[in-house]
């Protein structure tokens, strides 16, 4: 393999009013972005929803562009809201839809109940268990619940998204042989535990992501994050594993392509 995937991206709300990092530079298309994008050797990228318009622009996305793929999902964030099962459902039948989430549990905030949390996050994971997909895991301050739901449901695949906990919680994860995505954070971070347990995940459980427009990668930080950074995380963690670059882009394509069935 000598090319990237990023895993996990927005990039559907460019020039969107739902994302307000995107419309600070009016001028940004997503034309430019992808150009950018295969300029730094990321062919494939995953533009992954938070609610059912963010879906569904993800997926008119992929269906407009080769190599964008879409991930269908309520966030934890917006649990609360109302929104039809029946429409977001639809959204499966497009081939482009290669799993389900951002969906999890998030307790650090608290833009919705944990009830409705819970329930949102179960329906989402009997949703993906019916259609064969993996899960897109957000997951924060939240893991004491977050287990239980997966060991009830197993077996299922997915990745933990913007992993930064413990060890434990890493190790557990890989016990389920989920896939841990790590994204620009890992570049910046101060916490040497967090630091050492990005070195310790093995590789074949890896997989690269910007979470763009957010946490914008070292050398880059203070400008805005898009999927063609995702060559700077993999810099970073090749040098931080003492790994050559080229094996590391090679195993995380090949643990993307595997999970998302690319």
């Amino acid at each position: 393999m000598d090319y990237l995937v990023d895993t996990h991206c927005h990039i559907q709300s460019i020039n969107q009013s739902v994302s307000e990092l995107w419309t600070k530079d009016p001028n940004l298309t997503i034309l430019d972005v992808l150009t950018r994008a295969q300029a730094n050797k990321v062919k494939i990228v995953i533009a992954v929803g938070c609610d059912f318009l963010d879906s569904k622009l993800a997926v008119d996305l992929g269906e407009t562009y080769p190599d964008v793929y879409a991930s269908v999902g309520v966030h934890p964030h917006a649990a609360g809201d109302v929104f039809s099962k029946q429409k977001f459902e639809q959204l499966l039948s497009s081939k482009i839809v290669k799993a389900i989430g951002e969906c999890g549990l998030d307790y650090y905030y608290h833009h919705s109940s944990k009830e409705s949390q819970i329930e949102v996050f179960k329906y989402q994971v009997n949703l993906a268990k019916k259609h064969n997909l993996p899960l897109i895991f957000h997951v924060r301050s939240a893991f004491e619940d977050f287990w239980p739901i997966i060991e009830q449901n197993m077996p299922i695949s997915g990745v933990i998204h913007s992993f930064t906990d413990s060890r434990k919680n890493l190790e557990r994860a890989l016990d389920y042989n989920f896939k841990i995505g790590v994204n620009g954070m890992a570049t910046f971070t101060k916490d040497s535990d967090q630091i050492e347990m990005y070195r310790s995940i093995p590789l074949t459980s890896l997989v690269v992501e910007t979470d763009s427009p957010y946490l914008t990668p070292v050398p880059l930080r203070g400008k805005l994050n898009e999927p063609k950074n995702v060559l700077y995380i993999t810099e970073f963690l090749a040098k931080l594993r003492g790994e050559s670059l080229q094996k590391v882009i090679n195993q995380t394509t090949i643990n993307a392509k595997q999970l998302f069935k690319l």
